[in-house]
């Protein structure tokens, strides 16, 4: 689904964040991207997302270029990217209404686009229902971080960015966020790329880990998202490998 040949990028005035650089993901799988600060982890959600452009190389999604913002890619903040003046049904729509004002030209909007589910479908499945005619002030850190996801999902992608997502809420409510994400892009048929600097979200959500360092590297997890499996030995094996790994670079 997604290849990146031969990329460079950086910021002007500084060090090239990205020199050569490969990757391949295919439909469906779930990635997390795990690296110290400063490592490209944001800038590298935002190439694939076309807000950002490369220096050389490229990108493509289904065999295209990307040259601009994809309509069938979903990209979720870090601060969750709501509305405030606007009710939780009212961001909910706001992809739809875009979409409705450019109509299905192929660039905001794919052609002969006919969402599968309606928006009141995305809020009973994420249980935002009961606040739908609240603000984004009026509700919690969860229940935004839900409308956002109901936002993105109402717009039909095929492809889900989403940049450190889950860092602000509390435990039991980060684990319950991101078991919901996992099985809705399992029942979506989503491909996931998360970024992250928590090992142990790495760990959680990525059957495919990249390691952002001065030699980009992938594990493997191919359990992640069973039931029970952050109990289990595998799972802390692969964090203190993943610590090893971001330990021994920094040094």
């Amino acid at each position: 689904m997604i290849q990146v040949n031969s990329l460079s990028f950086g910021y002007s005035r500084s060090t090239p964040i990205f020199q050569n650089f490969n990757w391949e993901i295919q439909r469906g799988e779930t990635w997390a991207i795990l690296g110290s600060s400063g490592c490209g982890k944001t800038t590298l959600l935002y190439l694939l997302a076309g807000l950002r452009m490369p220096a050389s190389g490229t990108i493509t999604i289904d065999g295209e270029q990307i040259t601009r913002p994809r309509p069938r890619s979903g990209l979720i903040l870090q601060d969750y990217g709501l509305l405030p003046w606007a009710t939780v049904r009212e961001n909910t729509e706001l992809g739809l209404r875009v979409r409705d004002f450019y109509g299905q030209d192929g660039k905001h909007t794919p052609k002969n686009f006919q969402p599968e589910n309606s928006v009141e479908h995305w809020l009973e499945r994420l249980g935002l229902k009961e606040v739908a005619g609240k603000f984004p002030s009026q509700i919690s850190g969860g229940q935004r971080q839900r409308t956002a996801i109901a936002r993105t999902l109402a717009v039909a992608p095929d492809l889900l960015l989403m940049d450190e997502p889950f860092s602000s809420l509390d435990a039991i409510t980060r684990e319950d966020l991101q078991n919901l994400t996992l099985s809705l892009c399992e029942e979506q048929n989503l491909t996931l790329i998360i970024v992250t600097h928590a090992i142990e979200e790495a760990a959680a959500l990525g059957k495919k880990i990249l390691v952002l360092d001065s030699t980009p590297r992938v594990f493997e997890n191919p359990r992640a998202g069973e039931i029970n499996y952050r109990s289990s030995q595998a799972y802390h094996d692969l964090c203190d490998l993943l610590w090893k790994e971001l330990r021994h670079e920094a040094a």
